[in-house]
């Protein structure tokens, strides 16, 4: 029987590499559907032309990899190139970015449970990420949901949604992928913060058990959590402070999350591109909190909103959409390194919250 490669020193090099101070993830895994939500609202149709356009837009934008260590790709995009036929793999590779994959497909519903969902793909998934590293590909993302209210969650659903993430961390290290780790706690209702942050510490430290339980490298493995907010139709949420989030959310890291872990990449949630950038600037300046992890981003919607708003698929609006996400990449540079100001470039106050979010 041959003997499967050890990826190990890869994949620590990998997460130490997509952790560069100073840098994070560009997530533009959207699937068809979803970056078709985001078209409609700029009158944009639809097509596999446009989504490669797009997405040459987003990757092409000069001097992106002084900000960007790592995209995140759909299946699709994976084998687009640019229109003088750069394959877009390799034109990361190129800007010294690490390309990634998102390889779930999708939520379920748990049976058993009211509505909750586990995550579909582990039986594909081996193949998958064979492939895709093959293709270039060093790191992949695979999404799980839990949802705060009634009860919820319940222990069904955070075991197995712990125990999926940890069968696809192993699958993908076994594949020379280092696995992003997402266990995202929707921001949907009611909730206090406190009610947020100990069910990030339950969900957290469900996760940690399973990863151990499944041999996982973590030195070559990464994670992707919600911050610690309020629910996003909690009265007392605009009172708030990126202080307060940032302490919370930090200290449930600090209780749950082994220090071997190479760093936390952020997803945004929701929030809007101004609140993504103060919150996560809030965490990197913190003392309080020990934090020996990498605390940086992976954010679609929150490096995006005003970059698709303002190409608007019109090739005259390519430089400037450009240069607003270049506006919002430095500006969460700044934030990982603890030094964003605020209220650069025009940042956008704007709500990205959708209820139930898929993608």
């Amino acid at each position: 029987m041959q003997q499967k490669p050890d990826y190990r020193k890869e994949l620590a090099e990998t997460a130490q590499k997509i952790c560069t101070p100073g840098k994070g993830i560009l997530a533009a895994d959207e699937s068809q559907g979803t970056i078709g939500k985001k078209f409609v609202t700029i009158n944009v149709e639809n097509n596999e032309e446009n989504r490669r356009a797009y997405r040459e837009l987003l990757f092409t934008a000069p001097g992106v990899e002084n900000y960007i260590s790592g995209v995140i790709l759909f299946s699709e995009t994976v084998k687009h190139a640019t229109k003088d036929g750069k394959n877009f793999v390799q034109l990361l590779q190129e800007k010294g970015i690490v390309a990634g994959i998102k390889v779930d497909k999708g939520l379920g519903v748990l049976p058993g449970t009211q509505d909750e969902s586990a995550t579909l793909g582990l039986d594909s998934l081996a193949s998958m990420a064979a492939e895709h590293y093959k293709l270039g590909c060093r790191f992949a993302k695979w999404r799980a949901v839990l949802k705060i209210g009634n009860g919820l969650p319940s222990q069904q659903a955070i075991q197995e949604n712990a125990w999926g993430l940890a069968r696809y961390a192993a699958i993908c290290q076994e594949n020379g992928l280092v696995p992003i780790v997402e266990p995202e706690i929707l921001a949907d209702g009611d909730h206090s913060i406190e009610v947020c942050q100990k069910v990030t510490e339950k969900v957290l430290a469900a996760v940690f058990k399973a990863l151990n339980e499944n041999n996982i490298f973590l030195e070559g493995c990464l994670l992707k959590p919600n911050m610690v907010t309020p629910g996003s139709t909690n009265a007392d949420r605009s009172k708030v402070t990126p202080q307060e989030i940032g302490y919370r959310t930090a200290l449930a890291l600090s209780r749950t999350v082994p220090p071997a872990l190479v760093g936390v990449t952020f997803l945004s949630g929701g929030q809007s591109e101004e609140e993504a950038s103060l919150n996560l600037n809030a965490m990197n300046q913190l003392t309080t909190v020990r934090k020996p992890w990498a605390l940086t981003f992976s954010y679609g919607r929150a490096l995006q909103n005003t970059a698709v708003k303002t190409w608007a698929g019109k090739q005259e609006n390519w430089e400037v959409a450009q240069q607003a996400l270049l506006t919002r990449a430095k500006a969460n540079s700044e934030a990982q390194l603890g030094k964003y100001q605020g209220g650069q470039g025009g940042a956008s106050n704007e709500s990205l919250f959708v209820a139930d979010y898929k993608y």
